[in-house]
């Protein structure tokens, strides 16, 4: 496994398009796995869980996450904390990108 990996210019590892929901992974490392989502304006992820604890980081545009019946709205610079298997949802209220870190084990 390489020391360091550097990425330059997440945001623009994708586009959003016209009524869809992109995703791209961009890291997966020791102990982190990185994805890049893009949503069209109305675009969301349903209800869902992750086995393990994640980061939201809205990138561009603006979301709301939805929490145990708890919405915050994400706007360039927030940065949500989910433990792990916590239900949420993400809707895009405008075009948007939101970085997703995945916190997983150390890998040996």
């Amino acid at each position: 496994m390489e020391p360091m990996t550097y990425l330059t210019n997440v945001a623009s590892q994708v586009n959003v398009t016209a009524d869809g929901t992109v995703s791209r992974t961009l890291l997966q490392g020791d102990g982190v796995n990185l994805v890049l989502f893009s949503f069209d304006a109305g675009q969301e992820l349903s209800e869902h869980t992750a086995a393990v604890p994640v980061l939201l980081q809205a990138l561009d545009g603006q979301l709301d996450v939805t929490v145990d019946g708890h919405t915050v709205t994400l706007v360039p610079g927030d940065v949500v904390h989910l433990a792990a298997r916590a239900p949420h949802s993400v809707v895009a209220l405008q075009p948007s990108r939101l970085l997703l870190t995945m916190i997983t084990a150390a890998r040996g």
